[in-house]
């Protein structure tokens, strides 16, 4: 038996060390969760994508008292910016979220759905999505959202 490991990179940041473009997309996600409905959860998630035109679509999540029936912030902008755009690919996507308190003082991170639906994006256009992830304390940014899907399964999984 052999053990092996996997790390990723990422890097903590503030958000005055982000470039002014990145800075602008964090800023939306904030902006972004505002826009949530929470009525459970009281958990405001947003989340804004930077598309290659330099269009930002924002989106929020969604609860339902179903709740397999509610919708991500993060599946919510990728969802609507391939649907208004679908020729464009995703350049940044950054995610924030609040309570009832406030903005979290650490950052989250997407759920497993979520990393999969961003992942067959970035395999869709062939390029990789830069992900920033907001909190008070510090903003994690990953070049790309296979850092948080170190074994991603997409079509080339597939086939022979």
């Amino acid at each position: 038996m052999e053990y092996k490991k996997i790390e990723i990179n990422y890097q903590l940041c503030q958000l005055e060390e982000l470039s002014e473009v990145e800075q602008m997309v964090v800023k939306k996600s904030i902006e972004a969760t505002n826009t949530a409905y929470a009525k459970y959860s009281h958990f405001y998630v947003g989340a804004a994508a930077l598309l290659n035109n330099g269009t930002v679509v924002m989106g929020s999540n969604q609860e339902n008292a179903a709740f397999p029936s509610s919708l991500c912030a993060e599946r919510t902008a990728v969802f609507a910016a391939q649907a208004t755009y679908p020729n464009e690919p995703i350049k940044i996507l950054a995610i924030a979220a609040k309570t009832d308190n406030g903005l979290l003082k650490d950052p989250i991170t997407p759920c497993g759905a979520c990393r999969q639906v961003i992942l067959e994006v970035e395999d869709r256009y062939s390029q990789p999505i830069r992900i920033l992830l907001y909190g008070q304390n510090g903003i994690y940014c990953l070049n790309s959202v296979k850092d948080l899907l170190p074994f991603s399964f997409v079509e080339s999984n597939m086939q022979d």
